[in-house]
């Protein structure tokens, strides 16, 4: 087991290089140049060439991106353009809300599409099956902005339930910060749900068929023991998988969220960096969030073997 995790250590290494590559060459070729933003509308070709010397946009591409994986591989992710800051003290300030949506969506998310994506999977082709599937295909299809305004229209503006914007640190309350979470988890795991929703009602069905299931069901076996001890446990390595592998929405969808509810946290860090062209904290954050991808993929390989022990590394 640590020798195959110390493989998957040492092989996510070329992604993470190719994935910085990309991202560095991406943005050195994107339109626009950060250095005449910099400037200002009234620079002349010399202060904005003299800017570029400065942040050492006028050197070669290769030149360049050798210096900043250098400087990344010994803990150094660069200084923002703008703001002056290091990109690491940047990301550190907004780690918290991001990570704390992130998890909290994904246990709001679990807790709501296995259960029914069992449900429907016990009562296919039935009513029941019905209403979950449209329900589980209205969430992967509205996107999660507009999830997000509704939410906030009703139980923000409406019923002033929750706090619609802003964030609340864990050491100003516990449930001050949970409530400023809420409406963005429901708002950003709605099309996660609805993937995981789906995938196990998918997965349950074809369980559910196999013919240790009809033996079960002639030896007397109630159907509760039926659904979570032999066939819930039997499909979790499959459902694990879409769980693990849906972690990419949650990243991506961060950005959109925390800007519509105002979270100070790095989707809006990412959004800002776009709209200045703050090439170091556009490429550190990216490389954070690939990295974090990367560990839950090891997670999700490692978890296979609790729920399948004949999984073997």
């Amino acid at each position: 087991m640590i020798a195959y995790v110390l493989r998957r250590i040492f092989s996510a290494i070329p992604v993470m290089l190719f994935v910085a590559f990309f991202v560095f060459a991406l943005l050195s070729f994107a339109p626009g140049d950060p250095a005449a933003l910099l400037a200002g509308e009234n620079a002349t070709p010399d202060d904005i060439a003299r800017i570029r010397a400065n942040l050492g946009l006028d050197q070669p591409f290769f030149t360049r991106f050798f210096h900043w994986i250098w400087r990344v591989l010994h803990g150094d992710l660069g200084t923002s353009l703008f703001t002056g800051q290091t990109v690491g003290h940047m990301i550190a300030q907004r780690l918290a809300p991001t990570f704390s949506l992130m998890v909290l969506t994904m246990i709001v998310s679990v807790v709501i599409a296995i259960p029914a994506g069992a449900w429907a999977a016990w009562w296919h082709n039935r009513w029941n099956d019905r209403l979950v599937m449209l329900w589980a295909v209205l969430s992967f299809s509205i996107p999660s902005f507009v999830v997000g305004y509704i939410l906030a229209w009703i139980f923000g503006l409406k019923l002033r339930w929750l706090p619609v914007q802003g964030y609340v640190q864990f050491d100003q309350g516990l449930w001050a910060s949970i409530q400023t979470l809420i409406l963005p988890a429901f708002a950003l795991g709605a099309v996660y749900v609805g993937l995981i929703t789906r995938f196990t009602r998918s997965t349950l069905i074809e369980t559910l068929s196999q013919d240790y299931v009809r033996t079960a069901r002639a030896k007397g076996v109630s159907n509760r023991r039926i659904l979570f001890r032999h066939a819930l446990k039997n499909a979790a390595v499959p459902i694990v998988t879409v769980v693990g592998s849906g972690v990419a929405l949650l990243i991506s969808g961060t950005v959109v969220t925390e800007t519509v509810f105002a979270i100070p946290g790095l989707g809006r860090l990412t959004v800002d960096a776009i709209l200045r062209r703050d090439y170091p904290v556009i490429q550190g954050v990216i490389l954070l969030f690939s990295f974090l991808y990367v560990l839950v993929n090891l997670a999700v390989d490692l978890l296979y073997t609790v729920f399948d022990p004949r999984i073997k590394y």
